[in-house]
């Protein structure tokens, strides 16, 4: 999982951005404007010197350029005792260029007047040494600004948040079917108060919502187990009696069979809905009367077919559930692999720690794999609602069950049930 950091976290790094960017920016400006200060205060120095000394070579013909640690001069045609001066400089248009002379950066200024040419050099290395120093300064300037804006932004994203924070945690501790203080009255103003509102609104649909639900479950298990069982009763009564045609009889049967199954899929529709989360039941199931009463039950439906059902049992282990909900899981493995056999074998092998149930069926598609547990979903030769696997699957996921599906088309399939 990608780590996200806080929203306190964001707003801290982007003002430490944005501190960091201006202050760069900044930085960047201020030197490029100190260099270009540099250069001109470089350049308006050689122009005055270089002027005085054409002054005093008027007055004086033999006056010398100037030789300092800062300015070095030469010209052309050299005066008695003065240094010539170095080829590299001959070469020169009149201007300002940049040289180096043994190593050494100079701003140099050439002229050519009263038929001489003169070449004044300013010595760059001081220059250089400030704006270094210059650079250090500004960076320090850009690192304390990043520091200070992200300190400003953490301590202003923790201001803005702070209401946030407290009406997430209002909202963290709220249970549906309490009835608090409207949170609007603890916020009543701005964006935070219409965001409390909507969070009310949506807790009374919420409540609304939990209090049809337990009125649909009880009406459900009063109104139709009722019923159900007076079929159940009448059927079982009608399938006994001796005197019925054996025609009458298998109806009989299946009345009493789609009864039981209706009676079973209700309890664990009503089980899953009033749990949490977790094992629906503390009882220990025992899994082997299941699978054996499992079999024998729908064992009817190859009776006009060639197939043989083999049950093994290697293991008699007891899961923790309703033995309503293992029965609908056991039910609808064991009933699918028989519905979609033609021919060949289905083998239900109980183990420890899981249930397999092998056929020599039809097999499913590799592309509706992906979608068997979805619900209303079915494959083409499905005669159902598309509604067992997706019960199946419920049920597994809230006893942490885990469901394994092998399949090949026109060879078989293999489910694998493993228990927690």
């Amino acid at each position: 999982m990608r780590y996200q950091p806080s929203l306190r976290l964001r707003v801290a790094l982007a003002f430490a951005g944005l501190g960091a960017v201006l202050s760069l920016l900044l930085s960047l400006w201020l030197h490029l404007a100190s260099h270009e200060a540099g250069l001109r205060l470089m350049d308006e120095t050689l122009k005055a010197e270089l002027e005085d000394y054409r002054a005093r070579r008027q007055r004086n013909p033999h006056s010398l350029p100037p030789a300092t640690l800062t300015l070095l001069g030469y010209v052309l045609p050299a005066p008695a005792g003065a240094s010539p001066p170095p080829a590299s400089l001959l070469a020169l248009a009149p201007g300002h260029h940049d040289v180096q002379i043994a190593g050494t950066p100079y701003r140099l200024l050439a002229q050519e007047a009263e038929g001489s040419r003169y070449f004044l050099l300013y010595n760059e290395t001081r220059q250089a040494a400030r704006e270094a120093d210059f650079r250090w300064l500004l960076a320090s300037g850009v690192l304390m600004m990043t520091l200070i804006g992200s300190a400003a932004g953490f301590w202003l994203a923790g201001r803005v948040i702070a209401p946030v924070t407290a009406l997430a945690a209002r909202v963290r501790e709220l249970e549906p079917e309490a009835a608090p203080a409207p949170l609007r009255l603890d916020f009543p103003a701005g964006e935070l108060g219409a965001l409390a509102t909507a969070f009310d609104r949506y807790l009374g649909r919420l409540r609304a919502f939990i209090e049809r639900e337990r009125a649909f479950t009880a009406d459900v298990s009063h109104e139709l187990r009722t019923p159900l069982a007076v079929i159940q009763g009448a059927a079982e009564i009608e399938a006994d009696n001796p005197d019925l045609p054996p025609r009458q009889r298998q109806r009989a049967l299946r009345i009493q069979r789609a009864a039981q199954e209706m009676a079973e899929i209700i309890t664990a529709l009503l089980a899953l809905a009033r749990e949490e989360g977790g094992p629906v039941a503390q009882d220990l199931c025992p899994l082997a009367e299941v699978v054996r009463n499992g079999a024998e039950r729908y064992r009817h439906l190859i009776a006009q077919r060639p197939v043989e059902l083999v049950v093994e049992v290697a293991a008699e282990p007891r899961v923790p559930a309703d033995r309503a909900l293992v029965r609908i899981v056991v039910a609808n493995l064991i009933r699918n692999a028989l519905e979609h056999t033609d021919q060949g074998q289905v083998l239900i092998r109980l183990e420890e720690g899981r249930l397999l149930v092998r056929d020599t069926g039809r097999g499913i598609a590799a592309d509706q794999l992906s979608r068997l547990f979805q619900r209303h979903y079915k494959g083409s030769a499905s005669q159902g609602e598309g509604i067992g696997l997706s019960l199946t699957k419920r049920i597994c996921d809230r006893c942490g069950w885990e469901i394994e599906v092998e399949s090949e088309e026109g060879r078989g399939t293999e489910v694998r049930l493993l228990f927690a």
